[in-house]
């Protein structure tokens, strides 16, 4: 069974702060279509509370991960914009090696993101 595991955390660069009740799917992409496997949401520290994907979920492949980031900022500025600047954040990548920690974790402003591969 493969020992690694697949994390994220979000932080507010704009606010300096972590992003708390940011909403996050995960799916599987199998070339032209995506399974989602789960849906989760950060806590005050924008971290989830454990691993989205583990254990012999945890497998070689293609994924994405969908921060939910306009719900975010509506709720700082305390107004719902009809066009935002940043809505969807979608971030593919792959796990090569499922005995490995991958954790890729999203910085976020209401005018623009970055994310890496951390650790």
């Amino acid at each position: 069974m493969a020992q690694g595991r697949l994390t994220t955390h979000v932080l507010d660069t704009a606010t300096g702060r972590p992003a708390a009740g940011v909403q996050i799917q995960l799916s599987r992409i199998n070339g032209e279509t995506s399974e989602h496997i789960k849906s989760v949401t950060t806590n005050d520290d924008g971290r989830v509370d454990g691993p989205i994907l583990d254990g012999e979920d945890f497998a070689k492949g293609a994924y994405e991960l969908v921060f939910h980031v306009g719900d975010y900022l509506d709720t700082l500025s305390g107004t719902r914009k009809e066009h935002r600047f940043l809505d969807l954040v979608p971030i593919r990548f792959g796990i090569d090696d499922p005995d490995q920690h991958y954790h890729v974790p999203l910085l976020i402003s209401p005018f623009g993101y970055s994310t890496y591969r951390g650790s």
